[in-house]
């Protein structure tokens, strides 16, 4: 993983698979950097067949780096909790399982503040309530490298196409608007 600089600011997101996460957040500007990893269990250097397989209580995560003088924490989470559904426990469309779950993984207690106002602010947006989970990051363990930049290595396979691509335009469509 890089090293971050002294303006680099970091959250760790799940929202269903990484994959997704990704390649929705890598477009935001000010976000520098999205590593796919796994995060939130108990399983140490867990491997991604363990994870998918709800083996060792881990999330499918991305860790976001951002430069704050360009997006703010509540500008990243505004992109998160447009390009995934935060109403549905443990799933994200057909992926099903606790490593799909919709988490904020924190490192301090400024950044669990700010995230829990935020999510309070959007609430009401949404017909059902919000499921997120905001938890502290204890570990974040880097996911296998052929998952990094999934997406722009493998456009047009099949998951791409249905799952992520859809997630990835409606991040561009939220950008072209301002």
């Amino acid at each position: 993983m890089k090293k971050m600089t002294d303006k680099r600011e970091r959250i760790v997101l799940g929202g269903g698979c990484f994959w997704c996460v990704e390649a929705a957040l890598i477009q935001v500007p000010g976000v520098e950097e999205v590593t796919p990893g796994y995060a939130g269990g108990g399983t140490p250097s867990p491997t991604y067949r363990e994870v998918c397989g709800g083996l060792s209580g881990h999330a499918e995560v991305a860790l976001v780096e951002y430069d704050p003088d360009v997006v703010s924490l509540e500008g990243v989470l505004a992109h998160f909790f447009t390009m995934h559904d935060p109403t549905t426990p443990d799933r994200q469309g057909h992926d099903v399982g606790t490593q799909y779950r919709s988490t904020v993984l924190y490192d301090s207690d400024e950044q669990k503040g700010r995230v829990e106002r935020f999510i309070e602010g959007v609430a009401g947006d949404f017909k059902r309530p919000v499921v997120t989970q905001v938890e502290p990051l204890e570990a974040f363990y880097p996911a296998e490298d052929y998952h990094r930049r999934y997406f722009e290595k493998n456009p047009r396979q099949p998951y791409c196409l249905t799952v992520v691509a859809p997630k990835v335009e409606k991040i561009r469509k939220k950008l072209t608007v301002r």
